[in-house]
């Protein structure tokens, strides 16, 4: 395995670390200073409240990224029967609008508008 094979297998290298909330901020910071026309949190699900507070903060519009394990875990419930997928997923786009994001990206995309005009 290449180590550029190896860096992508830790999302320690695209992710950042949900119990270091001023690394969510150094880089809203510097991507709004270099311009960038969208700011984007990733993984989604950890960073709902530093959501809510850097969309007050910088207006461009913010992207959230409901990563393939959250999306997963949310599968897994309701394949086994111990959720509503309909409502697993509603609750979860529900609570990314509602903490400031203008766009999410996700596994269940064709499913999402769907789910949210329920």
């Amino acid at each position: 395995m290449t180590t550029h094979q190896m860096a992508l297998r830790d999302r320690a290298s695209y992710q950042l670390d949900p119990a270091r909330p001023s690394d969510a901020w150094s880089c809203a910071e510097r991507d709004a200073q270099e311009g960038a026309d969208i700011l984007m949190v990733k993984p989604g699900l950890p960073y709902l409240d530093l959501l809510r507070e850097l969309s007050r903060e910088f207006a461009q519009p913010w992207a959230v990224y409901h990563t393939s394990g959250e999306f997963a875990a949310l599968e897994s419930l309701a394949s086994q029967g111990l959720a509503s997928r309909a409502a697993l997923h509603r609750e979860i786009l529900t609570a990314f609008k509602r903490a400031g994001a203008s766009m999410i990206i996700t596994y269940g995309a064709r499913q999402a508008r769907e789910l949210l005009s329920l």
